[in-house]
């Protein structure tokens, strides 16, 4: 097993039962690893607090389509990301949660640019609720816009998640 996806799954088990926020916490400040799909695709968390995160990317050629843009799946798990660590920042000890659908706008296209995508809860129920979040590039612009629908898993839906 590759060591850093080894030691992802120890930290995230670790905190089992703890506020996700503490975890997020720990992985900006570097004593915890980040997700393995955001050291992958080299996803930085720079800001999490109730109801809101801020990550970023260094897009660049490695994450070109064919046409050599940015690819928008890349843009999409970008937005994904900080919408789910907004959403996952009020959860309480021992639930979890999963996204129920994701809707995204591209709006300009992207070859090399420093990306940050700010995520906000727009609506939380007890169950379901709304995440917005805006991705611009290093000059402000706005390069994409995505929306989920999230559901929060308590219980036995929670369980091993």
């Amino acid at each position: 097993m590759n060591s850093r996806r080894g030691r992802a799954r120890d930290t995230i088990r670790a905190m089992a039962g703890k506020p996700f926020l503490e975890l997020t916490r720990r992985m900006i400040s570097g004593e915890a690893p980040l997700p393995p799909v955001a050291a992958l695709l080299g996803m930085e968390m720079k800001e999490v607090e109730r109801d809101r995160a801020v990550m970023e990317i260094a897009a660049s050629a490695r994450h070109a389509n064919p046409m050599g843009t940015l690819h928008g799946g890349i843009l999409c798990d970008l937005a994904d990301g900080a919408m789910g660590m907004a959403w996952a920042s009020d959860l309480d000890e021992g639930e979890s949660f999963t996204t129920l659908e994701l809707k995204i706008n591209y709006l300009k296209p992207v070859w090399e640019a420093r990306l940050t995508a700010e995520a906000k809860v727009v609506k939380r129920g007890r169950a379901v609720g709304m995440v917005e979040c805006e991705v611009r590039d290093e000059r402000g612009s706005l390069v994409a816009r995505a929306s989920s629908t999230m559901l929060t898993l308590r219980g036995e839906q929670a369980s091993g998640r």
